[in-house]
């Protein structure tokens, strides 16, 4: 795996070394040893999959807080989508940052999403797919999000939104996240 470190500290892409012969190709896309190797978090708790049936769907953007913040690693298994993360951490030189960057089925990229990492992707083809892997399981009273038009971010979407969730579009403008101890 090829890791490359992106705008956000602790944020990564990770790209398969594919090894190709005449049946096809093979390619490693997780391993806990490299993880470890680069400073992420290894665990896998969950791993979860998400269909969209429409280009323009958007999800997100989401996060949880301590003591169920969750890392991610997010992977587009069929078409296309435009994948964004935001640094939550108020002691982080990217604090309020976000990063953005296109997965899709043809490059085979994942994006490493880091604990207080808001995340959310919006589908650029019908019919996308999207799998990741949770490094925490999902608890509802931790569960926090932000709005995907929220001025303090000013986010560009490479598309119109066509779907979003009642949820999604509900969430309270941004505040900081109180200190942790």
């Amino acid at each position: 795996m090829i890791f490359t470190p992106t705008s956000l500290k602790d944020a990564y892409l990770i790209d398969p070394e594919l090894r190709s012969d005449d049946r096809g190709g093979f390619a490693r896309t997780f391993c806990a040893q490299e993880f470890a190797a680069h400073g992420l978090k290894p665990t896998v708790a969950q791993c979860n999959l998400s269909f969209n049936h429409q280009a323009g769907t958007l999800r997100g953007l989401h996060y949880q807080i301590p003591p169920a913040a969750e890392t991610k690693l997010v992977r587009c298994t069929q078409g296309a989508i435009y994948d964004v993360i935001i640094d939550l951490r108020p002691d982080s030189p990217t604090y309020l940052q976000h990063f953005g960057v296109e997965l899709t089925v043809a490059n085979r990229r994942a994006l490493y999403v880091p604990e207080l990492f808001a995340h959310g992707y919006q589908a650029l083809t019908d019919g996308a797919e999207v799998v990741y892997q949770v490094g925490e399981f999902y608890t509802p009273g931790y569960e926090r999000g932000l709005r995907y038009d929220d001025a303090a971010f000013g986010i560009e979407w490479p598309l119109p939104i066509s779907v979003i969730s009642p949820k999604d579009t509900a969430w309270e403008p941004f505040q900081p996240l109180p200190a942790q101890p």
